[in-house]
Order: C-alpha cells, then structure tokens, then sequence
C-alpha cells in the first residue's frame, strides 16, 4: 500500500510541475536596484508567448505614462503602458526561447529566454555570450 501511494505521490507531483506555466501576470524586479519596475502579463498566442506591460512603478517625480523614445522599431514613440516587449517566444520542455524582449528604457532589443524556478520567473535577455537575468514575482491584484 505504501509503494502505491508513493507511486501515486509521484504521478500528481510529475503532472502538476509539467502543468506550471508563465502565462500570468508578473512584478518584474530592477535586478542593479532591487526595486520593482513593472507588472507584465504574459499570454499565449497560438504556440507563442508574449507579454506586455500592463503597470508601472514609477516615483512621483516621474512620468507615469510614459512613451518609448529610445525605440527603435514599431514601438518606437508608443505608450510604455500596454506595450508589447515580450515577443515569438516557443516552449521547449520547461524553457521559453527563440523569442526577444524589450528594454523600453534603453530601446534595446534582446534574444530572450525564460524558465520557472519555483515560484518566481527567470527571465534572461541575451546578445551573442553577454546577457542579464531579472527574477520576477508572480504577482496577484
């Protein structure tokens, strides 16, 4: 009896970790100040992930809807607010990748890649060897 609750145990375990996803809304992290910068949702389009930013943390002194100036693409003058910077990522076992992401501060666009650790979402945009990883938190209204 106990091996069959082992086995059982294993099976949810197995079925629940394959089941967590990024798809959610996420407070991302500053990760050279530490402070939160912005809650993204991330969304599922087809066999796609893309997330935008649907909130901002800014300090009263700040702009608070800010556009994107330094971009150089589609984006480029849009609202910060409700932009897409997470874009085309695909699922390969318990990673994202093959996408890019934005960083509306800098205007850059980088190769991105994300996976889960435990509660938190790690989030690392790359060009060639050089990247960054973020930790973000899963975030509830």
């Amino acid at each position: 009896m106990k091996k069959l609750s082992a086995i059982v145990l294993l099976v949810v375990l197995s079925v629940s970790l394959n089941a967590q996803t990024i798809v959610g809304k996420w407070k991302t992290i500053d990760d050279e100040t530490g402070k939160p910068k912005s809650i993204v949702e991330i969304y599922q389009k087809g066999n796609e992930y893309y997330g935008k930013i649907i909130k901002l943390f800014r300090d009263p002194s700040e702009p608070q809807d800010p556009a994107c100036e330094k971009c150089e693409d589609d984006r480029k003058g849009k609202k910060i607010i409700g932009m897409e910077i997470i874009r085309k990522m695909k699922k390969n076992g318990n990673e994202y990748e093959d996408g890019t992401i934005l960083d509306p501060k800098k205007g850059k666009v980088y190769d991105c890649k994300i996976w889960l650790e435990g509660s938190t979402l790690k989030v690392r945009g790359y060009i060639a060897f050089l990247y960054r990883t973020q930790t973000w938190q899963s975030y509830k209204e």
